[in-house]
């Protein structure tokens, strides 16, 4: 019988040794300008109690719960009446008590309510850990992937949206990736949805909204229509589907428009004060927009709304997040605010990747390599690369004595930068052959001299 090929499931990758260099490059750095703003890490369990997952997405998003089946004998100790058709998902939870976890903000309200009484708040978290969706794959959509979360929970202050707005820069700075961050605010949309007497249509406009640059105005207009939203509101709504110009002009255009929504001015005033602060840091290469249409999980956030876009490259946001007024109250904690974005690594990968932006000089975690001509040639070597590694280089000796030209293919698959070559002339004369793999040019170097050459070429 033949035997089955190995796989993984949908949705799901390998990673091998040049892409997880590659990976790790996106975290450390997101890790580092993390750390440079004062916040701390915590990890959380890959999985949770369903619950403390379950309603906290939304009817969709509990469809997409990875759910754990119990241990032991489950199916005995359910009632069988559970299992009819069209009753699935009371079934999963009369057999299922833990899930995997859907992304790291619930996972983080629940640790926050946990340690309440150890942390210090405001706090400041990072975390950076994989998350599982039962989606549909699709390009830029896994199954398991990646989240890079920041959080500050404790705090009202919009100075914390201001330095999440400086840290979403950086790090795409640094990355060299051209970002557009589109920002918005829950209380202005209320507001909207107030001025023009539909309230209770919020998500049915901003869904609409959405789509004026793909289907036109007369398209959104008729879907508000379908929609239930009379011509009176849809004319209410015309300025400010339209509404072009700088941050500045389209916050003016607002502050007419929602003059009579309490909590519309209110969203404003967040708008400007953001705004304000963002100004007093200086120039930033990431544009920033005011998108009116920007909704992202409108039950979740309740002020400011963040998503970044990849100005070349056509995928999905790349960064997203907002402020939550009451998270923490789910689990017993209320009226405590937090405000936070999440890095989407693997979308950052693919887009670094498509547009070349790895730098050439990360693809080998090696930067020497010693030859391997025999035990007594080793051992020459040997006190060398010890001090090379104590000096923070990373360095590797060829393990096998085979031909040199087989090692030299070996440091070239690898990308690594230096081979140092100890043969029989080289002991002879206590020194070494440095080739510098990148150029082609071999010098000779004293014995003594080796660390200080290779650190001042690295």
């Amino acid at each position: 019988m033949a035997k089955t090929k190995p796989s993984i499931p949908k949705g799901t990758r390998d990673f091998g040794p040049e892409q997880m260099v590659r990976r790790n490059y996106i975290f450390d750095t997101i890790r580092s300008v993390f750390r440079k703003y004062g916040f701390l890490p915590i990890e959380t369990p890959a999985m949770e109690n369903l619950s403390t997952l379950l309603g906290k997405y939304g009817d969709e998003g509990d469809k997409l719960l990875f759910k754990i089946l119990n241990s032991g004998e489950f199916i005995d100790k359910a009632d069988p009446e559970i299992f009819r058709p069209g009753n699935s998902n009371a079934a999963s939870l009369a057999i299922c008590e833990k899930g995997l976890r859907y992304d790291l903000t619930v996972p983080f309200a629940r640790f926050v309510v946990q340690y309440r009484n150890d942390i210090a708040f405001p706090f400041k978290r990072y975390q950076i850990q994989p998350v599982w969706r039962a989606d549909r794959p699709q390009k830029g959509r896994y199954r398991e992937f990646y989240q890079c979360d920041v959080d500050v929970i404790g705090s009202n202050s919009l100075l914390n949206e201001a330095e999440l707005v400086l840290i979403i820069n950086e790090v795409f700075e640094i990355l060299k990736i051209r970002t557009l961050l589109k920002v918005n605010n829950r209380k202005i949309l209320s507001g909207i949805a107030e001025v023009i007497g539909h309230a209770d249509k919020l998500i049915d406009i901003t869904v609409a909204i959405d789509k004026i640059e793909k289907i036109g105005i007369e398209a959104v207009n008729a879907e508000l229509r379908q929609k239930g939203i009379d011509d009176a509101a849809i004319e209410k709504l015309q300025p400010i589907i339209l509404l072009q110009g700088s941050n500045e002009e389209k916050l003016s255009v607002l502050r007419d428009v929602l003059k009579d929504s309490e909590v519309g001015v209110r969203g404003i005033e967040e708008m400007e004060e953001l705004f304000r602060y963002v100004d007093a840091w200086g120039d930033l290469s990431t544009q920033i927009e005011l998108d009116l249409s920007l909704a992202r999980g409108l039950n979740y956030y309740t002020g400011a709304i963040f998503e970044v876009k990849a100005i070349d490259v056509e995928i999905g946001s790349i960064c997203g997040g907002g402020r939550y007024d009451d998270l923490t109250g789910i689990f017993g904690l209320p009226n405590v605010s937090g405000v936070g974005v999440s890095f989407g690594a693997d979308r950052i990968y693919d887009v670094m990747l498509q547009l070349s932006l790895f730098p050439e000089s990360i693809t080998s975690t090696t930067q020497v390599m010693f030859s391997n001509f025999g035990n007594r040639e080793v051992a020459y070597c040997m006190p060398v690369a010890r001090d090379l590694r104590s000096a923070g280089i990373s360095v590797e000796i060829y393990p096998d004595a085979v031909k040199v030209r087989k090692q030299f293919e070996y440091a070239n698959k690898r990308n690594i930068r230096f081979m140092v070559i100890a043969g029989e002339n080289e002991m002879q004369n206590r020194e070494f052959s440095v080739k510098n793999m990148e150029t082609g040019e071999q010098v000779t170097i004293a014995f003594e001299s080796l660390e200080e050459y290779i650190k001042s070429n690295l």
